[in-house]
């Protein structure tokens, strides 16, 4: 597949970036991963915080460099998902549980694919990176994740139980 590109969020990206937040809301998400907070902040925020987290001199004390995506769909522009790649893991959240990426794929455009699409490009990057190695986390009940990371080449190393209890699946992708 070769149907989506990795775009930096951007001013001109907020009406439809919005449109993107809300239908997970709209489906009873509140928390849209690897979104480095989208679905907690108004967009103007939102891209003053993923462009400060883009340097070390700015990025939040709490936090660690990384780059967050929008996924768009070449054919018509349209923001199918995003993924936040993390140059690091110095920060217990994602040492434990988050892990050098996080993505969501909107709602009505799962099972396509995207998502294994996106995985593939953000492992890319983050070879472009440095990185030899790279940690994802996923509740052990979501099967899309599940096989999604799978696909991608990752290996189950750990299961445990998340910070809210729910069973979850680490696992670590050789970028070598």
């Amino acid at each position: 597949m070769n149907n989506l590109t990795l775009v930096k969020p951007l001013l001109s990206h907020k009406i439809d970036a919005e449109a993107f937040k809300q239908e997970f809301f709209d489906c009873g998400e509140t928390i849209i991963n690897g979104s480095a907070l989208l679905d907690q902040m108004e967009y103007d925020e939102w891209l003053i915080n993923t462009d400060n987290n883009r340097s070390a001199d700015t990025v939040r004390n709490d936090w660690v460099v990384a780059d967050t995506f929008f996924a768009v769909r070449k054919s018509d522009n349209k923001i199918i998902g995003i993924i936040d790649i993390r140059h690091n893991l110095n920060n217990e959240f994602l040492t434990l549980y988050g892990g050098h990426i996080g993505y969501a794929v909107r709602p009505a455009e799962r099972r396509k694919g995207y998502a294994s699409e996106m995985l593939g490009m953000a492992c890319q990057y983050a070879k472009s990176l440095g990185l030899d190695n790279v940690m994802l986390g996923c509740y052990s009940d979501n099967t899309a994740s599940v096989k999604t990371i799978e696909k991608c080449g990752g290996i189950l190393t750990e299961q445990k139980p998340y910070a809210d209890g729910k069973p979850m699946r680490i696992y670590h992708i050789s970028l070598k």
